[in-house]
C-alpha cells in the first residue's frame, strides 16, 4: 500500500515536472524562460549624469546614482565609464512636482505629499547606434509625510522618487528590446 502510494506520488511529480518543461520557452519574449530578459549582446552600459531642466537642485545626481545602483544590482550588465561601453543610457529631467495628497483636518497643513519626477530618456547601443528603448514624459511618484510627528524633509520624497524612477527605468530597459 505504501509502495503504491509512493509510486503514484512519484509519477505525479514526474508528470508535473514534464508539464512544466513543456511550458518553458527558449525566448523570454514568448513565454516563461530561464534566460535573461536583457539583450545578450549588451554587456556594459555607461550612465552619464542626467541633464536637469528644472529648478530642483541636485535631483540629477540622485537620479543618476540610483539608476547606476539599480543597473548594478538588478541586471547582468556592468556599469562602466568612457568609450568602452556597449550601450549608453542618457536622459533629461524635464519636471519635478509636489502635490498635496492629504490635509490635517485640525490645522489645514499638508499631511502627505507626492513627489513626482518626469524624465525623457534613451538607451542606445553605442556600437550600432540603434535605440534599444526611449521614453518621453516617463514619470515616477513617491510620497513623504512632512507633518508632525513624522516631519520628513523634502529630500526624503526626492530620494524615494529617484529610487522608484531608477527601478522603473530598469524595468523599461528589460521589457523594451
Amino acid at each position: 500500500m505504501i509502495r503504491a502510494a509512493a509510486t503514484i506520488a512519484g509519477l505525479l511529480a514526474l508528470s508535473l515536472f514534464a508539464a512544466g518543461l513543456t511550458a518553458c520557452s527558449s525566448d523570454p519574449r514568448k513565454g516563461y524562460s530561464f534566460k535573461s530578459t536583457f539583450p545578450e549582446s549588451v554587456d556594459t552600459v555607461v550612465v552619464p549624469i542626467f541633464e536637469n531642466a528644472t529648478f530642483a537642485v541636485g535631483i540629477e545626481r540622485d537620479v543618476t546614482e540610483a539608476l547606476i545602483k539599480e543597473i548594478q544590482s538588478g541586471t547582468p550588465m556592468k556599469v562602466t565609464t568612457g568609450s568602452v561601453a556597449d550601450s549608453e543610457i542618457s536622459g533629461v529631467i524635464t519636471a519635478v512636482e509636489m502635490r498635496r495628497l492629504s490635509l490635517d483636518s485640525s490645522t489645514g497643513y499638508a499631511q502627505e505629499l507626492a513627489y513626482t519626477i518626469t524624465v525623457d530618456f534613451e538607451w542606445r547601443d553605442r556600437r550600432t547606434g540603434k535605440v534599444l528603448t526611449s521614453r518621453r514624459n516617463f514619470q515616477a511618484v513617491d510620497t513623504f509625510v512632512p507633518s508632525r510627528p513624522t516631519g520628513e524633509r523634502i529630500e526624503v520624497g526626492q530620494y524615494a522618487a529617484a529610487q522608484r524612477l531608477a527601478r522603473d527605468l530598469v524595468r523599461e530597459m528589460r521589457g523594451a528590446w
